[in-house]
């Protein structure tokens, strides 16, 4: 069964202390990051870029005081099809479409927060768990710079590896094809994500995104915002930049964009 609401632990002030929550990580917190970009053909091409992100727990949300707010905002439709009231209910209506029912497992979602009015999640992470702890699945909810949304469940092993078939028209450069070996460790001192894709010639292209935690406290947020200001348009206008820069300069062949079928339980 779906839900449509969230739970009913109390909500988080961001100048108290972390709750002592015995299952790992605690949230929410802060990490500055830096995301590497690095394509290995048909043209051997690298960049890095220097963002923050948020893990929270999407049933509680961070709660800012209003002068604050339009710096970090959680809202159901920058996630899943857009239109339910929580990002939890639409994780939620997602997972149903797959027949698993967390039955009021703790969530952990790492994301950009929507900042000054805008948000761009090339990769939004939900660590997924039962009511015991353990692990049911986790959820990679991927945006293009096309307004179009994928979400791929994976079966993690005990290191966070999965693998899983590409579905989803990311770059212009490749083609929809091959897969992804993804390397997802649930963040706690330290954020350590790779995604490598990998072709029937080989590895075409892989990306990190390594970062410290941080204490999601109004002085941390304000001096991460002071030295990445609106991070998430940064990162938007990035990825489009390095597309011109490798299509211009580097000569890169576009490869034609496929309709993206409706996906079950993105409605």
């Amino acid at each position: 069964m779906t839900r449509e609401t969230g739970n009913t632990r109390p909500a988080y002030s961001p100048e108290a202390p972390e709750p002592s929550d015995p299952a790992p990580p605690a949230v929410p917190a802060l990490y500055p990051c830096t995301i590497g970009h690095v394509r290995l053909s048909p043209r051997r091409y690298s960049f890095r870029a220097h963002t923050y992100l948020w893990l929270i727990d999407p049933d509680q949300p961070p709660v800012l005081p209003r002068w604050m707010r339009s710096l970090a905002r959680f809202e159901g439709r920058d996630h899943f099809g857009g239109n339910r009231p929580t990002i939890r209910a639409g994780l939620d209506a997602f997972l149903s479409s797959h027949g698993i029912d967390l039955a009021g497992g703790r969530v952990v979602m790492l994301a950009h927060a929507r900042v000054l009015g805008h948000v761009f999640n090339p990769l939004t992470l939900y660590w997924c768990h039962r009511p015991d702890g353990s692990t049911a699945c986790v959820v990679a909810e991927v945006h293009n710079t096309y307004g179009e949304r994928h979400c791929y469940l994976l079966r993690t092993d005990d290191h966070g590896r999965a693998t899983v078939d590409k579905d989803f028209y990311v770059s212009p450069f490749f083609p929809v094809d091959g897969g992804y070996t993804m390397l997802l460790p649930e963040p706690g001192d330290r954020l350590s994500l790779t995604v490598h894709l990998d072709r029937q010639a080989g590895r075409a292209f892989t990306a990190t995104v390594r970062g410290t935690r941080r204490p999601a406290t109004r002085r941390e947020l304000l001096r991460v915002v002071a030295r990445r200001p609106w991070s998430t348009a940064a990162v938007s206008v990035g990825i489009r930049l390095h597309g011109v820069a490798l299509r211009v300069l580097r000569g890169l062949p576009v490869q034609p964009r496929p309709h993206h079928p409706h996906q079950e339980g993105l409605e």
